[in-house]
């Protein structure tokens, strides 16, 4: 697959086509890493953090099971 490189500002971009975002898992403003290696330039995604929201639809929605623990009362100077 063939790009141009054009003018963009003081800078020069690639249009990535729709297709290659799709098999790259690449999303737009989405960042990525940018790497020369032998010559090449090689485009990786970041690693990005989850959020919760994320993290917790993987499991249907749940985070528990949680239970509740009675500790007793506090004992010397804690603080509850």
């Amino acid at each position: 697959m063939q790009a141009n490189i054009t003018k963009w500002g003081n800078s020069q971009g690639i249009v990535i086509p729709k297709s290659l975002m799709e098999m790259c898992n690449l999303q737009v403003n989405e960042p990525v890493d940018l790497e020369v290696r032998n010559g090449k330039i090689i485009i990786q995604n970041v690693h990005r953090h989850r959020t919760l929201e994320e993290r917790s639809a993987e499991y249907g929605g749940r985070l528990g099971p949680f239970e509740s623990y009675d500790w007793g009362e506090p004992q010397g100077r804690e603080v509850w």
